[in-house]
Parts: C-alpha cells; sequence; structure tokens
C-alpha cells in the first residue's frame, strides 16, 4: 500500500531554496534598520522644571568644625620678628671738617660793636617831607597843583617870538602836565596882568620849549603831575 509523504523543502530545487533563505534574510536586514531609524525620530518625554524650594540647614557645629578644617588647612606664614635696636653706649657728634688755613674764607669777620654800627636800623633817618614841591591849588581836573621848579629858565630868545612887542611889563601864568626830559604839555592858561594883554596865551604857546623838574613828594619825582608856570616880563630890563 502506498504510504503519502508531506513535502519537504528539501525537496524543491536548489535555486527556489536559495530565493526564498536570501528574502528572509532581507527582510530581517530591513526590519532591523527601520528600528534604528526610528529610536531618533521619536521625541523624548519633556521634563517639567521643578519649582521646589531646597533649604539645607547645616548644624552650627558642623558650619564651625568646616571653617576651623579651612583655616587649618591654609599655611601658615611666619611673622619676621623686628629687629633688636641698639643704643649706642657713648654717642658722639663729629665735629665739620675746618676750612684750609690757606684759603681765604668767603666772608668778612667783624666784632660785636664793627657789626652794631653796620646794621642799617641804627643809622639816622632822615625826614622824608624834606624837599618835597610846594602845594599851591587844584589842576583842571582836581588834580594837586604844585610850583614849578625850573631846571633851566628860558632865554630872552625863547621868549621873544612869543611875547607881544611894545606890550607893557606884566607875567602871565598857566598851569602845565610834566612829562619825562623836564619838558611840560597840556598847558592851560590860568591869569595874567595885565587883563587882555594876551601874556597867558604867549606862556601857554611858548612852554614846548621850557624845561622844568617834576614835582616831588617823600623823596620821588612825581613826573605826570601838574605845576603852575609864572613867567614875568620887564620891558626896561630887555
Amino acid at each position: 500500500m502506498p504510504a503519502y509523504r508531506l513535502p519537504s523543502p528539501y525537496d524543491r530545487p536548489p535555486l527556489r531554496r536559495r530565493a526564498s533563505g536570501f528574502a528572509l534574510a532581507l527582510g530581517v536586514n530591513l526590519g532591523l534598520l527601520l528600528i534604528l531609524l526610528t529610536l531618533g525620530v521619536i521625541p523624548l518625554p519633556e521634563r517639567n522644571p521643578s519649582r521646589t524650594l531646597v533649604v539645607d540647614f547645616i548644624p552650627e557645629s558642623h558650619a564651625r568644625a568646616q571653617a576651623v578644617r579651612t583655616a587649618a588647612a591654609r599655611p601658615h606664614k611666619p611673622v619676621p620678628k623686628p629687629p633688636p635696636i641698639v643704643l649706642p653706649v657713648k654717642p658722639t657728634i663729629t665735629p665739620p671738617p675746618q676750612a684750609r688755613p690757606d684759603k681765604p674764607k668767603p666772608w668778612i669777620e667783624m666784632s660785636s660793636s664793627e657789626m652794631a654800627a653796620a646794621d642799617v636800623r641804627n643809622l639816622p633817618k632822615g625826614d622824608s617831607s624834606e624837599g618835597d614841591s610846594e602845594e599851591v591849588g587844584r589842576g583842571p581836573h582836581g588834580e594837586v597843583l604844585y610850583a614849578a621848579d625850573w631846571a633851566r629858565e628860558p632865554t630872552s630868545a625863547e621868549i621873544s617870538g612869543y611875547w607881544p612887542r611894545n606890550a607893557p611889563s606884566g607875567w602871565g601864568l598857566v598851569a602845565c602836565k610834566t612829562i619825562a626830559g623836564n619838558r611840560v604839555d597840556d598847558c592851560i592858561e590860568l591869569e595874567q596882568s595885565p587883563l587882555g594883554s594876551h601874556f597867558a596865551t604867549a606862556v601857554r604857546q611858548m612852554a614846548w620849549q621850557f624845561h622844568v623838574k617834576p614835582p616831588r613828594k617823600g623823596g620821588h619825582a612825581l613826573v605826570g603831575s601838574w605845576v603852575r608856570i609864572l613867567l614875568e616880563v620887564n620891558q626896561r630890563d630887555e
């Protein structure tokens, strides 16, 4: 009696067995590759940040022990001792070197009496008002007016060119401002005699050639001050 047997893979042709095994291996590899690729795509679940306040209570003894250990771990620097102070037994002062006898001294030796005689404070003081010019009034702007002191009196030639001809004897009075070089400027007419003789005008016009000293006050020349100049002419003396 013939027996019935199930078909076996080995009954297949060799080419079909190889193709099915290659397909199975390829399918397994593709499945593994797909699993590996999907691992990086799936996002991890987000973790919400915790807002819980955590307070760590350290015992005081523990903190003090930690501070002691930290201080002990630090290297200690030795404190330098100050140098000892040594006082001299017999302090001495070295005298300055004496000058050589052959070298001249830069000063003059004087006795106490000679020093007192040479002191300028012991010299007699002169009168500061000696030689001061006389004040005779006020200038055109309220300045002090001093009496003029001739450095050189004007000559007849200097006067004759300005004095009126055939005029009687008389005088003219002017006020002038002193300038450097014993000269005067800015003269103004004050008085004259006789009246209407124009003598003050003549004196004012010829004053540019006058030589007048500036007034003095306290031993100083006051250049720029005002002086009063009086010029008298006697026709009988000419």
